[in-house]
């Protein structure tokens, strides 16, 4: 009985595919994009701005939060 409740308030989500991975690699870039952005606005104006490996591994996991989110929503709505 607990069982039919649990998978029950489990999303349907997409299996691994060519759209998910891509929103995800979106998702990702949009948040480096963000973090170059916020290093040029505090007076770091190099083109290709250096950054560390904490940086990077913030960066990419506030990408992967946001990717899940996308894919949950778009998959929600029908659209992947």
């Amino acid at each position: 009985m607990l069982n039919n409740l649990i998978i029950a308030a489990i999303p349907h989500t997409e299996p691994w595919g060519f759209k998910t991975a891509f929103v995800m690699i979106v998702c990702n870039l949009v948040a480096v994009a963000i973090l170059s952005l916020n290093s040029y606005l505090n007076g770091n104006p190099a083109l290709a701005p250096r950054f560390t490996l904490p940086e990077l591994l913030a960066t990419f996991s506030i990408g992967h939060v946001i990717g899940v989110g996308m894919v949950l929503g778009l998959t929600n709505i029908g659209t992947i």
